[in-house]
Parts: C-alpha cells; structure tokens; sequence
C-alpha cells in the first residue's frame, strides 16, 4: 500500500485535478491519496473566520468568493446534472449555518470548524471526479478516524485510538483507492482539529505509519527537494536523495517543502518519502530514507521573511536564567509561536518568530509585564546549511547582520530588510 499527498497547488483548478486523475490512474495496487484544500482556499477561509469571529460583513462577500472559485472548477470538470453539485452544496449549507451563528470565546474552536471546509471541499471534488473517470475510490471523512486531543489548530494525535480506526476505515477488502483530506482531524467528541498550518504532509505521513505503508510520495510543483527555492537562487537544484536527519534539520528552519511533523512518523518505521513533481512526473525527484553512508550535500539555502526580531531585558535587573527563560518559552507556548532563532546574554534574550501572527500584540502585551522589550519588524532570516566562507561572502556580502550564528553545519544571519521599530 501507498500513499500519495497533493497540495493546494497541485489542484488549484481544473487542469490540477486532472493531472491528479492520471498520476492515480497510473498507479497499480492499494492507494490512500490524502489531498489539501484547493490552490489558496485556506487563506481565504482564514479571512472568512476572521470576519465571522469579528463580526464583519464581508464575510457574505468571502463566501461568496469562496462558493465561486469552486463551482468555476466543478463547471469545467463535470456536467451540470453531476451529483457533485448536491454534494457541494450540502458543505455550503453547514459553512453557512456555522456563519450564520454566533461565535464562542474560543477563536481557536471556531478557526478549525471554519478551515476544514476546504479540505472536504477539495477530496469531494476529487473523490467524485475520479469516480466519473472510471477511477472507482472510497471517501473518507478523515475527522472519524484520526483521533486528537482539544488543543486546536495544532492538534496533538492519540495515536492508539487512531490506529484501530483507522485500520477499521482503511479497509482494502472493500476498495484498493481511498481519497481522504490532510491537515484536519477530530476529537473524541468529534469536535473538528486542525494539525498545524500545512499539516496535509503530517496526516499523510500519519497515515503511513498507523497502516505500515510501503512509502509515501508527496506531489509538489518543484522537481523534488531543492537546496533553495529556485524563485530566488538561479542556480537551484534537485537533491536526488537525503537522510532523515537531513530533512528535520531542514523542515526545523523552515524549507516550505515538507511540513516539520512529517519525518518522524515515517522514520519510526523506515518508510521510504518520495518528494516529486506532479507536472512531471516521469523525473525521479528526492527520496528521503535511512542513510548509513555520509552523503555530500550542497549548501542550503533557507529564507524566512516577515520576520519579528525581539530583544527582552528584565526590568528588575537580574540576570537570563533559567527562571526568566522558563517564563519567556511558556508565553510563547502559550500564543503558539514557534523561535526560529534565539540567542541570549547575561541580561538579554534575543529571538526571531514569524511577524505575521494574529495574536503578536498579545503577546508582546504579556512579555512586557516582566521585560523591556525591543523588536525589529520586517526582518529576514537566512539560515545555510554545509556552508564555507566563500558560500557566506557570496550570500550576506556586506550587509550587517542583526544577529549571526553559526554551528559546525549551520549559519544563520538577521538582516534588516525595511521597517524597524
């Protein structure tokens, strides 16, 4: 049995899902395909949660988008009579429903029931059009079986409960295709979680592992693992084959190709992870696997924008200590904000997080009670895997560095990019 994951950009509209519909046809024996929302549908969701949670207007007008930008794909991909179309409207009647009801406390309970939309939009679109092409598969609401505790939009898996349901629902007796939606699951109680902001790759990995998959193949618009985002680097280029190590170290700063949850429940059981280009799929791509042998890599090139950096003095004037670092990493596990750089003093904690989150002032608000706090916005964070001298001067050049580390296999540099505070 395999396992295949494709993004949002892998079926972000009508031609995606029919380069989906012949990568699965192609495809002998027993599949689970685990699939993202469509193309940037996710964002728009979480602009429609933000209106419905604040009580915005415009959230008729979001919804609206959101309705649109569907049915544009359906109407391309099946005819007007389909099933499919009651299908859909059966989810844009629960969305509204939630839309048209008053919210809870709990912003975070309200983002995952909103959010999950778009996956169970994407795999009803994809289940039925595989159907149509002849492509017989299960659906499955992946809420039922993959089981979380309540810490909403990162949600931790009770993998016990979830492996007899899962095994229970994955039964390859009744059909050798399933279709099925990353990045959502469900409590107990069947409350609707979310696994973190581009969790689809962890549901797939996750499912994999609970099912004793013989590898995972996750679809992506690259050629496989690169050593930079060829947006950026000219010279980018595919590395064909990687360790486990290697890809953690790589997801933990921030490489956008594989979510940072993936790798270890695929490694617990040495299953193979495949990273290859659905617009060719023909081109061998990236294996990621146990690798006994030292492998020569290139340098790794990783860029974070929209960086916060922040520096925290205590206002009593004692020292960084274990105490004061206790505190500060509760705050910022308390806003689920994730360092991706820290660097400390005798009587200073310095820190990079993503500038982008909702709750920042919050959270500032919080530090603030104990710390002086400075921060810069807009900042750039450049980490370097396998990095020379040379590498460095051609990368950073003169530009001062707000803060510098290095390690024997690691840079990282914090440079200014426009508006600071």
């Amino acid at each position: 049995m395999k396992v295949f994951k494709f993004g949002g950009a892998s079926v972000k509209d009508a031609t995606g899902v029919k380069n989906l519909s012949s990568i699965v046809h192609q495809q002998q024996g027993q599949l689970i395909v685990v699939v993202s929302a469509m193309g940037k549908t996710t964002n728009l969701l979480e602009t429609l949660c933000n209106a419905y949670f604040h009580q915005d207007p415009q959230a008729t007008a979001i919804m609206k988008e959101l309705k649109n930008f569907h049915l544009d794909i359906v109407n391309t991909l099946f005819p007007l009579n389909d099933s499919v179309y009651k299908h859909l409207e059966e989810l844009f009647t629960s969305l509204e429903n939630i839309l048209s009801s008053e919210s809870s406390l709990c912003y975070d309970y309200e983002y995952d029931r909103i959010i999950s939309f778009g996956e169970l939009i994407s795999t009803t679109i994809i289940s039925d059009y595989l159907n149509m092409e002849g492509i017989e598969n299960q659906f499955i609401d992946i809420r039922k079986f993959l089981k979380t505790d309540q810490n909403y939009r990162n949600a931790n898996i009770d993998l016990e409960l979830s492996e007899q349901l899962c095994k229970d629902a994955f039964d390859f007796n009744t059909s050798s295709l399933f279709v099925t939606q990353g990045f959502i699951a469900g409590t107990r109680t069947n409350q609707t979680t979310t696994l973190g902001r581009e969790g689809s790759d962890y549901t797939a990995a996750l499912l994999a592992n609970l099912l004793n998959a013989e590898d995972v193949t996750i679809w992506k618009d690259v050629p496989g693992v690169m050593n930079a985002d060829p947006k950026e680097y000219e010279n980018a280029q595919v590395i064909s084959r990687m360790s486990y190590k290697e890809a953690i170290e790589l997801s933990h700063f921030g490489a956008k190709v594989i979510h940072p949850k993936t790798i270890k429940p695929i490694q617990n059981k040495q299953i193979p992870l495949y990273v290859k280009s659905f617009l060719h799929p023909e081109y061998k791509g990236t294996v990621i696997q146990e690798i006994d042998e030292h492998l020569t890599l290139p340098p790794i090139y990783i860029n974070k924008e929209n960086q916060c950096l922040l520096t925290l003095t205590p206002r009593d004037f004692s020292f960084i200590a274990e105490e004061k670092l206790s505190h500060i990493f509760a705050v910022l596990a308390k806003y689920k904000l994730k360092l991706n750089l820290m660097q400390n003093s005798a009587i200073s904690f310095s820190f990079c997080v993503d500038g982008n989150s909702a709750v920042f002032n919050e959270f500032l608000d919080q530090l603030r009670e104990e710390f002086e706090v400075r921060y810069n916005q807009n900042v750039k964070l450049i980490t370097i895997r396998h990095y020379n001298e040379d590498i460095i001067r051609e990368i950073i050049g003169d530009t001062p560095s707000l803060v510098e580390q290095r390690s024997r296999t690691t840079a990282q540099f914090v440079l200014r990019n426009h508006a600071s505070q």
